[in-house]
C-alpha cells in the first residue's frame, strides 16, 4: 500500500504514528470492561439491524486530519463534502474502481441515520449501539456526541446511547464512525510506515504501510452493526464451565447484573427438545444434568454439536417499577485435557483434521457474508474436516455460532500475527496484547467449539524479549480462562524458540520443499520427521502441524512435478501425509492445511492475485488437488 501526502515527512510521521493517541477522548471507553453477550432477542430485549448502505467519505486531505479539524461528526456527513454509498458489513477497499481507495491509509468516515421505535425512548430502558468489528481504530458519535472508541479490528465493542436518544422522539439517530487502518509497531497486528525520501525515485512525501503478514489488510466495518435494548437493570454477563462423568454433568455458572444490587435470578437449562433438565437461582451455582448429551466434534459422534440452552431471568425493582430481563445462552457440555501425547475431548483422543481459513472473498473483502459462510461450512463437512484455526484473528461471532452448532472444533487465535520487530515486544505492545486476550476470552469463553487459545502466529520467538513477553501473555490468558490450553503458532527453530516452554501444545508451521529447499520434494520425509522428533524430544508436548502447503495455479500442469503446478501441490501433500500417518501414532495430534481457500494478499513477485495454497479457489471451486486432501481426511477419520 502506498500514498503520497503533502505536509512534509515530519508532519506525516506525526500524523500516522501518533494519530491513534490524538483522537478526542471525551466520552470514549477502552479495554475489556463489563460483559459482551451476543445480542439476542428475548421477551425483554429487542434488536434492530443497521446493515445496508451507509454514507462514506475517505479523508484525502493533507495529513488526513480534515475530518477532526472540521468536526465532520457535528453535522450530516453529506454536508461536509462528497460522499458515496458504502455497504455494511464489507471492506471498503474493493467496492469502487478507485485504486486510491483500494490502497488507502488513514481515516475514513461512515454515517447512518435511523429512526428508533417510540417504545425504545421510555424510561427504564437502555438503548445500546454495538459493532461486531471495525478495522482498525474506531471512534463513534451519536448525534454529534462521542460515545465510544475502540482499538482493534476483530472484536466487538458497544456503547449505551440511551441518554442521547431518549427525549428526542421522531428525530433520526445519526451514527457517525471515524475509522483508521494505520498499523504501527504497537498495534495488533503490527505494522510500520516507511518513508521513501529518494526524490529521484518517489514523489514528495511518499510512504508505504509495511506489514509482516501475508494477507491483504482490508479495512472497514466488517461485521454487523445493531441497536438493541435491555431494561435499565440488566443481565450483563454470564460465564459457564462444565464437567462431566458418564452419568452426571455439572454446569457451573456465574451471572453478573448491572443497574441495581437488589434483584433476583432464576435459571433453567433446557435440552434441544425444550425439556427442562435443571434449574437454579442466584448469581452463582451449579446445575446438575443426569445422563447428559455431551458436545462432541463432527464425525466423533452421531449427534455432534449438541447444545443445551440456559435461560436466565432477572427481576428487579427500579423507579417503582418491576423490571425483568431474559437472556438465553447456548451451552455445550464438554471437557478438554492435554497429556504429553494426546488432546482429549470428553476423555477421548481427538485428532485435528482440519484447515486454516481467512475471512476473505471477492468484492466484500473481510465483510460478513451469510451465503459464503454457510457455503464454507458445507464444504468443510463435505471434506470431512473437523476443525480449523481462526488464522490470524478472531472470526465473526456468527461463524463461531455455526462451529458450536455443527461440532467444528476451533483453535481461537488473536490478531498477534507479524510480531517481528523488536519494538513490538515492548511493554506498550504487551499491554495492548493483554487487553486483546481479555476481549477475546470475554467474547468466546462460553463456546464449546473453542478448545484452545492461540496468542500469536509466527512471531520472532528467537528474540530475547520473547521469553518474558510470552511467559506473561500466556500466564495472563490462563488466569482469565484456566479451563483451556494455550498455544502460539511458531515457525522458529525448536532450539532457539523462547516462547515454546510456556505453551501446552506445540503448533509448528513448516513449508519443506516450498519456502525451504524449494522444488525438492525428496527432502520432506527426512526434514518433517526430524522437525517432529526434535520438538518432542525437547518439550515432551503434543504437536500440531499448524500450517503446510504449496501454491498452485489452476490449469498449470507439469510432469515431473514442478513448483506452482497442480501436480507439485499434490505430490507435496502426499509426502506430508505419509509422515503424519506415522507420527500420529506417537505424539502428533493434528494437521491443518494452509489454506481452506485462496485469498488476497498484497501485490508481490511471489503472489499471483493472492495466495494460491487453497483447497478451493477464492470463489469456492475445488482446486485440482482437493481430492488428495479429501481422501486423506476420510482415511484418517476411519483411523480415529
Amino acid at each position: 500500500m502506498a500514498a503520497a501526502a503533502p505536509g512534509g515527512v515530519a508532519g506525516l510521521c506525526r500524523l500516522l504514528l501518533s494519530l491513534l493517541a490524538a483522537v478526542p477522548a471525551a466520552g470514549g471507553s477502552r479495554g475489556a470492561v463489563g460483559g459482551m453477550l451476543y445480542p439476542r432477542e428475548s421477551p425483554s430485549r429487542e434488536l434492530k439491524e443497521l446493515g445496508g448502505v451507509w454514507s462514506f467519505r475517505a479523508d484525502f486531505s493533507p495529513g488526513r486530519a480534515a475530518g477532526f479539524e472540521q468536526r465532520w461528526y457535528r453535522r450530516p456527513l453529506r454536508e461536509t463534502g462528497p460522499v458515496i454509498d458504502m455497504p455494511v458489513p464489507a471492506s471498503f477497499n474493493d467496492i469502487t474502481q478507485d485504486p486510491n481507495l483500494e490502497n488507502y491509509i488513514g481515516w475514513v468516515w461512515y454515517e447512518k441515520e435511523v429512526l428508533l421505535p417510540q417504545r425504545w425512548l421510555q424510561d427504564n430502558l437502555r438503548v445500546v449501539l454495538r459493532f461486531g468489528s471495525a478495522h482498525y481504530y474506531s471512534v463513534v458519535w451519536v448525534n454529534g456526541v462521542q460515545v465510544v472508541e475502540h482499538e482493534g479490528g476483530h472484536l466487538p465493542f458497544e456503547a449505551d446511547i440511551s441518554s442521547i436518544v431518549q427525549g428526542r422522539p421522531q428525530i433520526p439517530c445519526r451514527i457517525t464512525v471515524a475509522l483508521n487502518n494505520t498499523l504501527t509497531p504497537h498495534t495488533l497486528p503490527p505494522g510500520s510506515i516507511e518513508y521513501m525520501n529518494d526524490r529521484t525515485r518517489y514523489p514528495k512525501n511518499y510512504f508505504v504501510q509495511n506489514i509482516r503478514f501475508d494477507f491483504f489488510n482490508y479495512a472497514g466495518i466488517h461485521r454487523p452493526v445493531v441497536l438493541y435494548t435491555t431494561p435499565s437493570v440488566y443481565i450483563d454477563d454470564i460465564t459457564v464451565t462444565t464437567t462431566s462423568t458418564e452419568s452426571v454433568a455439572k454446569v457451573q455458572y456465574q451471572v453478573s447484573v448491572v443497574g441495581s444490587t437488589f434483584y433476583s435470578l432464576s435459571l433453567s437449562l433446557r435440552d434441544q427438545e425444550g425439556r427442562v433438565v435443571a434449574t437454579g437461582d442466584g448469581p452463582a451455582g451449579v446445575l446438575k444434568v443426569s445422563n447428559p448429551n455431551l458436545w462432541w466434534p463432527y464425525l466423533m459422534h452421531e449427534n455432534p454439536g449438541y447444545r443445551y440452552f440456559l435461560e436466565v431471568k432477572m427481576q428487579a425493582q427500579a423507579n417503582e417499577a418491576l423490571l425483568e430481563d431474559v437472556y438465553t445462552l447456548p451451552v455445550g457440555i464438554r471437557t478438554v485435557h492435554v497429556t504429553s501425547t494426546q488432546f482429549l475431548i470428553n476423555g477421548k483422543p481427538f485428532y485435528f483434521h482440519g484447515v486454516n481459513k481467512h475471512e476473505d472473498a471477492d468484492i466484500r473483502g473481510k465483510g460478513l457474508d451469510w451465503a459464503l459462510m454457510v457455503k464454507d461450512f458445507n464444504l468443510l463437512r463435505w471434506l470431512g474436516a473437523n476443525s480449523f484455526r481462526t488464522s490470524h484473528y478472531p472470526y465473526a461471532e456468527e461463524i463461531m455460532d455455526l462451529c458450536d452448532a455443527y461440532g467444528i472444533v476451533v483453535i481461537d487465535e488473536c490478531p498477534g500475527v507479524g510480531i517481528k520487530m523488536p519494538e513490538s515486544f515492548g511493554n506498550k505492545s504487551l499491554q495492548h496484547h493483554l487487553v486483546v486476550m481479555e476481549e477475546l476470552i470475554r467474547r468466546d469463553k462460553n463456546r464449546p467449539s473453542v478448545v484452545m487459545w492461540s496468542v500469536a502466529n509466527e512471531p520472532a520467538a528467537e528474540l530475547p524479549p520473547a521469553a518474558y513477553y510470552f511467559k506473561t501473555l500466556i500466564a495472563h490468558t490462563k488466569a482469565l480462562d484456566p479451563t483451556r490450553p494455550v498455544t502460539f503458532v511458531t515457525d522458529t527453530n525448536y532450539a532457539v524458540d523462547r516462547g515454546a516452554p510456556y505453551v501446552d501444545v506445540i503448533c509448528v508451521n513448516s513449508y519443506f520443499s516450498w519456502y525451504h529447499d524449494p522444488g525438492h520434494l525428496e527432502v520432506i520425509p527426512l526434514q518433517l520427521t526430524a522437525q517432529f522428533e526434535n520438538w518432542y524430544k525437547t518439550y515432551q508436548k503434543p504437536i500440531i502441524q499448524s500450517e503446510y502447503g504449496a501454491d498452485s495455479v489452476p490449469g498449470l500442469h507439469s510432469d515431473p512435478p514442478l513448483m506452482f503446478s497442480e501436480e507439485y501441490q499434490k505430490a507435496m501433500l502426499r509426502e506430508y501425509h505419509s509422515v503424519f500417518d506415522k507420527k500420529r501414532k506417537e505424539y502428533v495430534i493434528g494437521e491443518l492445511i494452509w489454506n481452506f481457500a485462496d485469498f488476497m494478499t498484497n501485490q508481490g513477485t511471489t503472489r499471483v492475485l493472492g495466495n494460491k495454497k487453497g483447497i478451493f479457489t477464492r470463489q469456492r471451486q475445488p482446486n485440482a488437488h482437493y481430492n488428495q486432501k479429501s481422501d486423506q481426511l476420510k482415511h484418517s477419520r476411519a483411523c480415529s
